[in-house]
């Protein structure tokens, strides 16, 4: 399940009052979820047997095989993390000493259907595995391409200044630029992050 995990793309959704980034998995045999709200990360790794005992204790008036409770959650959950919350479901989380609990209400066969997703502190390695090498692996490739952008621009700019000298004047007088500063554009940028962060 987690091999497969590492295919979905994180997704931001939010449960009343907190928001949190989500990825999750439903398999045939069972799902996992993986969530975190940018201070911790938490998981559930849920396999058959896990699902047919919550789904008896939760859901006493279904009696519907624990493959029909992994393809209700599979349809709950996939909307949600898609930004398309069905109406008729809510969600609801509590944050608990031991993990975070996620409260799921919505109706099957006419009836209310419940689910309670138990998540515990992921281990540090899966943290990493999900979110931080691939944040490092995007940083450096957004890194690379900036520098290929600005690379592009001093280009550019030198081709232009090089028409001006030679006394090639534009047909359009709103089409002048400035020549790119990069140090000032790396400055203003940084300011940027720092006022939309705060």
């Amino acid at each position: 399940l987690e091999s497969s995990l590492l295919t979905q793309p994180w997704a931001s959704v939010c449960f009343g009052e907190s928001s949190f980034l989500a990825k999750a998995f439903f398999g045939d045999t069972g799902y996992i979820l993986l969530i975190s709200d940018l201070s911790s990360v938490w998981y559930e790794n849920a396999d058959i047997q896990v699902v047919g005992q919550r789904s008896k204790e939760l859901n006493k008036r279904l009696t519907v095989h624990v493959s029909s409770f992994l393809h209700r959650l599979r349809n709950l959950m996939c909307p949600l993390l898609e930004g398309q919350p069905g109406t008729t479901t809510s969600f609801s989380c509590h944050h608990m000493a031991s993990g975070l609990s996620l409260h799921v209400k919505s109706e099957l066969s006419g009836l209310p259907f419940y689910w309670d997703f138990h998540c515990c502190p992921a281990p540090v390695e899966m943290v990493s595995r999900h979110l931080v090498r691939p944040l490092i692996r995007m940083s450096l490739a957004l890194q690379y391409q900036v520098k290929e952008l600005t690379s592009l621009l001093l280009q550019k700019d030198a081709e232009i200044e090089d028409y001006r000298e030679s006394e090639t004047a534009l047909s359009r007088g709103r089409l002048r630029t400035e020549l790119f500063q990069e140090k000032m554009f790396q400055q203003n940028f940084m300011a940027e992050v720092r006022s939309s962060a705060s």
